[in-house]
């Protein structure tokens, strides 16, 4: 019953892993599966040996695609930053903001960002005009400060979010804008781990064995977007945001 356990999750962190790389919202895949395989454990613990998971998911895929084409890390870092802090204060605040307000309002910007790639069917394909770097570090450190706060608080769909405005604020196609993401999403991680590790919410050896498929799943995703280019993020990201959407429209309608 163990092992059976351990291979049901390892393969769902594979495939998480590939998702996320590709569009985010591997999450959508792998903390469903930690709540059906492990039944008895605490909502801190699933999320803890989640975390741990994603990151060196998430770590690999900005690594590789950092190899391969050029980031903009004045971007990305200032971004990434505001993340690290408003995660952890969005983890904070859950005692006092009730999630299923902000259900609804998810589920409405999910469907807004659907009909407007959908709608636009050259958003994201090639970059456009970019703001210059004053401007680009005050748009990242507000993008950061309010997606690192949902991802704290909240998280699903945070990665298809960061790719949307990354597009939508800086120009980006979606192959760039995928890769701003993962480094941005790698601080938000980071934050709750940071949460997480010394309250002594991780299942180690189940989270490590986890990171292991994670990385491979990351791996060949972030090799595909890198072989086929924006229009496959595209598809990808549409497929991903929908299925997140129709997740979200269930939650509250049987909420």
């Amino acid at each position: 019953m163990i092992d059976s356990t351990i291979a049901f999750l390892a393969i769902a962190a594979a495939l998480a892993g590939f998702i996320d790389a590709v569009a985010g919202g591997g999450g959508l895949i792998q903390v469903p599966s930690l709540f059906a395989a492990l039944p008895e454990a605490s909502p801190g613990m699933v999320f803890g040996t989640n975390k741990i998971s994603s990151i060196f998911g998430t770590g690999n895929a900005a690594w590789r695609y950092a190899r391969r084409i050029a980031l903009p890390w004045h971007v990305a870092l200032a971004a990434a930053l505001a993340a690290f802090v408003f995660s952890f204060l969005g983890a904070a605040a859950v005692v006092w903001l009730p999630k299923a307000v902000v259900r609804p309002m998810v589920l409405v910007l999910l469907v807004a960002v659907i009909v407007y790639t959908l709608i636009k069917p050259d958003f994201g394909k090639i970059a456009s005009e970019q703001p210059d770097a004053a401007t680009g570090r005050q748009r990242a450190l507000w993008m950061g400060a309010g997606l690192g706060f949902y991802d704290g608080f909240f998280g699903p769909g945070t990665g298809s979010f960061m790719i949307f405005v990354f597009i939508r604020w800086f120009g980006m196609d979606f192959l760039h804008a995928t890769s701003a993401a993962k480094v941005v999403n790698f601080s938000t991680n980071a934050a709750a781990l940071a949460y997480f590790i010394p309250t002594g919410n991780v299942l180690w050896v189940l989270g490590l064995t986890m990171a292991v498929c994670n990385i491979l799943g990351a791996q060949l995703g972030s090799r595909m977007a890198l072989r086929h280019g924006s229009e496959f993020v595209r598809w990808v990201f549409l497929a991903v945001a929908s299925v997140l959407a129709l997740k979200f429209g269930y939650d509250t309608v049987m909420a």
